[in-house]
């Protein structure tokens, strides 16, 4: 039920203009940190480790940032999913798609961080091409559907349950597709190595590496992010990285992690701090949520 209700708000907000949307996700935003408790001693949690010089206030207000953006990211979402092709184009821009066509047809990995916009960057780019991403199943069946049926409703998009493993992700890249690629969560110590993240070890998967290295792909750099107001957002991508992958997958993993930083020094407010990112901590390190 409560599923169905989120959609239909959706649908209904994705009517709405976006100087108008905007204010009421924001207002969603400060109601989810008042209300989800958990969340936002997870996201306070994380501030205090990767931004120590901060005081508590100043941590406190990046954090009702946050969840004002997350709010925006919520119900903007119907606008991805119901929102014309033409609406789509005109409230995502993109900066340097002129590094995406350089390797189109060619292996690439469109290495793309979990900030708040995501979602708004990746849809706009389906409405260019196709692309395959990774992505994680949902609980209610419903919005299982919903997922699956918003992010594949431009061109022939290939959608890879995490589940899956990365044998359809190889298959993708091999056939010249792109594939968006997610690497900096907490997915457990299984195929991760505890590299820094704002000098804070951090269980970090290798995977960036190892596939770019088994698929001879190159690594294209993507950040979206979510512009102020009524705005809309925007896509840019970076230069693909030279000397990537290299024999030294912990150096490698270095590099992936330095960038985020560098990234989110730039919108701090806009990092999905929601996450559990240090969940999983070295041998004889307590927990930390």
């Amino acid at each position: 039920m409560m599923s169905r209700a989120a959609l239909g708000l959706m649908w209904l907000c994705h009517f709405l203009p976006l100087p108008l949307l905007a204010p009421i996700g924001q207002g969603l935003g400060m109601l989810l940190y008042l209300l989800a408790r958990e969340r936002r001693s997870v996201c306070l949690i994380n501030l205090e480790r990767c931004f120590p010089q901060l005081g508590e206030r100043e941590r406190r207000r990046v954090a009702r940032a946050h969840f004002r953006a997350q709010g925006r990211a919520l119900l903007e979402r119907g606008l991805l999913w119901w929102g014309s092709r033409e609406r789509l184009l005109r409230l995502v821009r993109v900066v340097g798609m002129e590094h995406l066509q350089q390797w189109r047809g060619r292996p690439l990995i469109v290495f793309a961080p979990h900030f708040v916009a995501l979602d708004a960057g990746a849809t706009r780019m389906t409405a260019e091409g196709d692309f395959a991403g990774l992505y994680s199943r949902q609980k209610s069946p419903l919005m299982e559907r919903m997922l699956q049926k918003g992010r594949t409703r431009f061109g022939h998009q290939t959608v890879i349950s995490r589940q899956e493993g990365v044998r359809p992700l190889l298959a993708a890249l091999r056939r010249g597709v792109p594939v968006y690629y997610l690497p900096d969560q907490d997915y457990g110590a299984r195929d991760a190595i505890f590299v820094p993240f704002f000098g804070v070890p951090a269980a970090t998967i290798t995977a960036l590496s190892r596939i770019a290295r088994v698929a001879r792909a190159r690594v294209l750099p993507c950040v979206m992010k979510m512009l102020p107001g009524g705005q809309g957002y925007e896509v840019r991508f970076h230069p693909v990285w030279d000397n990537f992958p290299t024999d030294d997958i912990e150096a490698d993993t270095r590099r992936m992690n330095a960038f985020i930083e560098e990234r989110v020094r730039e919108m701090p407010e806009q990092y999905n701090w929601m996450h559990k990112r240090f969940k999983t901590r070295p041998p004889g390190e307590g927990k930390w949520y």
